[in-house]
Parts: C-alpha cells; sequence; structure tokens
C-alpha cells in the first residue's frame, strides 16, 4: 500500500520557501501579494459566514414549521 506522508515545513524549508517568493515576485511586489491574499481571505469568510447564516436560517423555518403541524395535530 503506497501512503503518502505530509510534513509541514520546518524552519529551514521555511525560508527557503520565502527565498524562492522573494526571488519570483520581488520587494516591490510582495506587499501588494499580500494584500490580494487577505482581500481573498476576507471574501472567503464573509461566503462562509453568510451561506452559515441562510443554513441557520433555513433549519429555524424548518423547525418552526415542524412546530405548527404537529399543534394542529
Amino acid at each position: 500500500m503506497n501512503t503518502v506522508l505530509f510534513v509541514l515545513p520546518g524552519g529551514m524549508e521555511l525560508v527557503i520557501i520565502l527565498f524562492v517568493v522573494l526571488l519570483l515576485f520581488g520587494g516591490k511586489k510582495i506587499p501588494e501579494l499580500m494584500r490580494g491574499v487577505g482581500k481573498g481571505m476576507r471574501e472567503f469568510n464573509s461566503a462562509k459566514a453568510t451561506l452559515e447564516n441562510e443554513i441557520k436560517e433555513g433549519m429555524k423555518e424548518e423547525d418552526k414549521l415542524e412546530l405548527k403541524q404537529k399543534k394542529k395535530a
């Protein structure tokens, strides 16, 4: 059986990754890149919160309908 082991990068690996990012994007592009990542994360979290709220509201409405049906029966 083949298994794939995922390991979080350690200290030296992070240094190498940061160095490669610096080489690829340059010092002036990194702040723009991070702003874009931050904006994307905010939009994702906002969409997630909206979806969670819609699901909760739908569940509340369903519970209310069930209670009304039980009272009628």
